[in-house]
């Protein structure tokens, strides 16, 4: 039960749910619009596996890194503050990229736009709990899902600009959304003068429970989750086109758009996923529903890529259910507040760091190998992982008491 009596959803917050949402459409972008268009990158810069595969490891890095560092900027200049820099920085990171003339570039774009992401991702949750205190859940769940329809939106049409205006326009004309998404919230300064309170929002555990944190079963089985589902997930989204390409003999365009469907089945996930979680006694049946996708999709991709090949892409699209899984499992496997950012900031931090590591692997067994059996396999092999870890997810115990047994231990 909130303690916060509701109130009309647009009274006096308009703005603040336009900004919130317009955000969210900008949240993942970036990272769909390029893969469908490496072909046509390629005639202006040259692309390598191990190029591409660096491309495709950037947002969870720097969505790790600078998810890290945002909780030091929001102490100095505020939340509102630094969600501005952070869209700035998209602007800056899109246009950079839809003008790069050669590699370098190209990289440096996309770090100046994850890092805004990455910054973006850490803001939306207190902006929730700052503006919609009493409607935490609705708004969080709109935006959720607003985040995944920013998945699915770009591969649809990045091949037809592309085709249509060249590929720099095809990168560059995400800057728009950032324009857009930048509207209400200097409007908000301008007509009621902002004053973000730095340091009260974004809040942080006590520093000897992520210290001990580290010995805790729950938060690496949590961890391990995280980092399975983060790690098919971006090399699906850097490598997903040229495999359907080269394995199923669809063109560029067909390949974006099964990227697109990919990036669909996030939605009901993030609207069906929450909602299951914290009403199911035993959530094991969603870890091994997960993993059933995960390896289904993945060995039909394997086997029979020109056979149903849309069914293989839906169900790969449906293994990454444990990201909405593991972000409310973080808040029902913790009994304190404290505990709960303790366990997100090591679930989340662990987890994209190992996740980057998807796209560069797949890429260096695709350069080593000239197939696409070996990157199979291993993304294969790193959901099974998932059963292990799930064991210990799916068991009702909290962190709290599992590092109060291991201190006595």
């Amino acid at each position: 039960m909130s303690e916060f009596s509701p109130r009309p959803l647009w009274t006096g917050r308009t703005l603040a749910l336009l900004g919130i949402v317009l955000v969210a459409a900008n949240l993942r972008t970036a990272v769909a619009a390029l893969s469908p268009i490496v072909s046509q990158i390629s005639t202006d810069i040259p692309l390598t596996a191990t190029s591409i595969g660096l491309l495709g490891m950037l947002p969870p890095v720097c969505f790790a890194v600078f998810g890290i560092f945002t909780p030091v900027f929001t102490r100095r200049l505020g939340l509102e503050n630094v969600l501005v820099l952070a869209l700035t920085a998209m602007l800056i990171g899109h246009l950079t990229r839809g003008g790069a003339g050669f590699l370098t570039a190209l990289m440096i774009g996309s770090v100046i736009t994850f890092a805004g992401l990455g910054v973006g991702n850490v803001l939306l949750p207190p902006l929730v709990k700052k503006y919609f205190p009493d409607r935490v859940g609705l708004i969080t769940s709109l935006y959720v899902t607003v985040v995944s329809l920013s998945t699915l939106i770009p591969p649809l049409i990045a091949v037809p600009v592309a085709d249509a205006a060249g590929w720099r326009v095809s990168l560059g004309l995400w800057v728009l959304p950032v324009v857009v998404a930048l509207v209400p919230w200097l409007t908000m300064f301008v007509r009621h003068r902002v004053q973000a309170s730095p340091g009260a929002l974004v809040e942080e555990a006590e520093p000897a429970l992520l210290g001990r944190i580290w010995r805790s079963s729950i938060a690496w089985a949590l961890a391990v989750v995280f980092a399975a589902s983060s790690l098919n997930a971006y090399a699906m989204f850097a490598w997903l086109p040229q495999l359907l390409i080269d394995t199923a003999g669809v063109t560029p365009a067909q390949a974006g758009t099964l990227l697109s469907v990919y990036a669909a089945m996030g939605i009901p996930c993030a609207l069906l996923i929450p909602w299951l979680t914290s009403r199911m006694k035993n959530v094991a049946i969603l870890v091994y529903l997960g993993v059933a996708a995960f390896l289904i999709g993945d060995l039909g991709l394997l086997l029979a890529p020109g056979t149903l090949t849309w069914l293989w892409v839906v169900l790969a699209g449906l293994g990454p259910l444990f990201f909405p899984l593991t972000l409310v499992l973080i808040n029902l496997r913790t009994r304190t507040h404290a505990g709960s950012v303790a366990l997100s900031g090591f679930v989340q931090s662990v987890g994209y760091t190992l996740g980057a590591l998807g796209p560069l692997c797949v890429a260096l067994l695709h350069e080593i190998t000239g197939a696409w059996t070996a990157p199979l396999l291993f993304l294969i092999g790193t959901a099974l992982a998932i059963t292990v870890a799930g064991a210990v997810v799916a068991r009702p115990h909290l962190l709290e008491d599992d590092l109060e047994r291991r201190h006595r231990s």
